[in-house]
C-alpha cells in the first residue's frame, strides 16, 4: 500500500524517540498507540508553551505587565478555539478542566424539567452527567440511519414537552466510527430540542465547525488533542449558561459582592464565560489548547484526515489477515471512522494480550470497556445489565472475558508503530506469548519469577494455554 505523497509525514509529537525495555531483553522505540486515552503533545504546542513560560502571570486583574500578557495570551486563545470550532459570533468559549467537566457544567446549567436523550452508546463522560435530568437512555443503533430514526421516534413520543436537550458523540471512543452528527442536529431542532456534541475523539482528526453541524453546544478536552495540560472547553449558545447558577462560586465568576444589612452576601455574577471560571484559570492549558488548534490548522486537514485513512487501511488490513480477531463495530465494516479500532481475539483474555503487547513488543494499546461499558457490552454479545469494574471481569484462561483491546492512532504516528502492531498480533496469535503473566493490583503484567517460556505449550500457539492467571484490564 503506497502513502500518499501529500501525507506521508506525521506530525512531530513529544516522545517519539523514548525508548522501552523489553522483558525478552533490550530496548525498542515505544510505539504509542493509545491516542484515544490521551494523545502526546505536539512538539509546536510544546514549544510554545515553553517559549510562553518565563512570561506566565496571574490572569484577569492583574496591573503588572507579565499579567496583562497573560491575561491577552487567555482571552486571544478563547479566540483561536472559536475560530477553530466555527463558532456563531454570539456563541461562548468557556475553558473547563475537560470534556467530563464541560458536559458536567452543562448539565448544572440545564433549565428547570429539561428532558435529555443520549443514546447507550455514548462514553460515560457523556452518559452520566444527566442524573438530575428526566433521562431517556437510547438502545444502540446498527446504522447512521438507524440512529437517526431511533431518535426522532423517542422525541416525538415525548411531546409535547418545555426545554429537552440530545448529547451525542462524534466519534465513537470504541469503535472510531463516524456518528451522523448534521442530522441528529437537524431531528432535535425539527423537535424543539438543543445538542451538545461530545467531540473528544472528533476534534483531533476531522474539522468540527459548530455552525456547520448546526450542533448547539460541543465540548472536547486538550489532553486528546495534543495539548495535555488538563484543560477542556465548552462552546456554544450563551443563553442557558448566561442564566445559570455559576458551576463554581468564587472569584472571577463574580461582578460584584456586597453585603446586606441583615448580614448576608449580595452577588452579581458575570454574564460572560467568566461566570462558570471561577478561581486562577489554567492559562498554561487554554494557551496549549489554542497552540494545538493553530497547529492542525495550519497542518491542514485534508492531509491529516488522508493519512490517518491510510494507516486505518493499513491496521484493518493487517487485522483481517487474523481469522481469531473480531474488529468491534456498529456501523459495519465499511463504515467512516477515525484511527480507533477495537477487537477481541479468540481464545485470549484481552488485558493478557494488551500486556503480551506491551512488554514483549513495546506496543501501547488499551484494554477493558474504556469508560463505555453499555456500548462494549453490546458489541461483545454480553448481557448489558452486567455489572463489572472499570475494566473487566476476571476469567480464567480460555474463558471469554468482559473486555476488549483498542488500538488508536492519529497525526504523529509513524507507519513503523502499525506495523509493528499488525506484525505483533499475528505472531502472539500464531505463536503465543513468550512469557508468562500474572494479575497484580488488578492489571494483567510479565511474572518477573516465570522467565523466558518460549519453549513449551505456552508458546504453541493452543488458546487453552493463553492467560496462565486470571486477568483484569481497566478502562479508558
Amino acid at each position: 500500500m503506497s502513502v500518499p505523497t501529500a501525507v506521508a509525514t506525521p506530525l512531530p509529537v513529544l516522545g517519539r524517540d523514548v525508548t522501552v525495555p523489553l522483558v525478552t531483553g533490550g530496548q525498542v522505540a515505544y510505539a504509542a498507540l493509545d491516542y484515544a486515552a490521551s494523545a502526546p503533545a505536539l512538539q509546536r504546542v510544546w514549544d510554545d508553551v515553553a517559549a510562553y513560560a518565563p512570561y506566565y502571570g496571574s490572569v484577569h486583574r492583574g496591573a503588572g505587565y507579565l499579567s496583562q500578557l497573560s491575561t491577552d495570551l487567555f482571552e486571544n486563545a478563547r479566540g483561536t478555539v472559536a475560530g477553530f470550532l466555527g463558532c456563531r459570533d454570539d456563541d461562548q468559549v468557556v475553558f473547563t478542566r475537560s470534556t467530563t467537566d464541560s458536559l458536567n457544567l452543562l448539565a448544572a446549567a440545564l433549565p428547570a424539567h429539561c428532558r435529555v436523550f443520549v443514546f447507550e452508546t455514548e462514553h460515560h463522560a457523556s452518559l452520566l452527567p444527566w442524573r438530575a435530568a428526566d433521562v431517556t437512555y437510547l438502545d444502540a443503533p446498527r446504522t447512521p440511519a438507524e440512529a437517526v430514526e431511533t431518535l426522532e421516534r423517542a422525541l416525538a413520543a415525548r411531546e409535547p414537552y418545555g426545554p429537552a436537550l440530545v448529547c451525542v458523540t462524534g466519534a465513537s471512543n470504541v469503535t472510531g466510527e463516524l456518528w451522523p452528527v448534521r442530522e441528529l442536529a437537524a431531528a432535535a431542532h425539527a423537535h424543539g430540542a438543543r445538542i451538545v456534541l461530545d467531540a473528544a475523539q472528533l476534534a483531533p482528526h476531522h474539522p468540527v465547525s459548530v455552525r456547520d453541524l448546526d450542533v448547539d453546544w460541543v465540548a472536547f478536552s486538550g489532553h486528546k488533542l495534543y495539548a495535555p495540560f488538563g484543560s477542556g472547553v465548552l462552546a456554544g449558545r450563551a443563553d442557558w449558561l448566561r442564566e445559570a447558577e455559576p458551576y463554581l462560586a468564587g472569584g472571577g465568576a463574580s461582578r460584584s459582592v456586597s453585603r446586606r444589612a441583615d448580614g448576608g452576601v449580595d452577588v452579581r455574577w458575570h454574564d460572560s464565560a467568566a461566570r462558570h471560571e471561577a478561581g486562577s484559570p489554567n492559562v498554561i492549558g487554554a494557551y496549549a489548547i489554542a497552540a494545538a488548534c493553530k497547529a492542525l490548522t495550519e497542518a491542514g486537514f485534508d492531509s491529516l484526515v488522508a493519512r490517518e485513512e491510510y494507516l486505518i487501511r493499513k491496521v484493518r488490513e493487517g487485522l483481517a489477515e487474523v481469522p481469531e480477531v473480531r474488529v468491534l463495530s456498529l456501523f459495519g465494516d465499511d463504515a467512516p471512522r477515525v484511527g480507533v479500532l477495537s477487537f477481541v481475539v479468540e481464545g485470549w483474555n484481552s488485558s493478557h494480550f494488551a500486556a503480551a503487547l506491551s512488554a514483549e513488543y513495546g506496543i501501547g494499546v488499551r484494554d477493558g470497556l474504556f469508560c463505555a461499558h453499555p456500548l462494549v457490552r453490546t458489541l461483545l454479545g454480553s448481557d448489558p445489565q452486567t455489572q463489572g469494574e472499570c475494566g473487566a471481569p476476571e476469567a480464567a484462561p480460555g474463558e471469554k472475558s468482559l473486555n476488549a483491546i483498542r488500538v488508536s492512532f492519529g497525526a504523529g504516528t509513524p507507519d513503523e508503530h502499525v506495523e509493528r502492531f499488525v506484525s505483533a498480533v499475528r505472531e502472539l496469535v500464531s505463536d503465543g506469548a513468550r512469557w508468562n503473566y500474572r494479575t497484580e493490583d488488578g492489571r494483567c503484567v510479565p511474572d518477573p519469577a516465570s522467565g523466558d517460556t518460549a519453549s513449551g505449550d505456552h508458546a504453541s500457539g493452543d488458546p487453552a494455554s493463553r492467560g496462565t492467571a486470571p486477568v483484569t484490564g481497566t478502562a479508558a
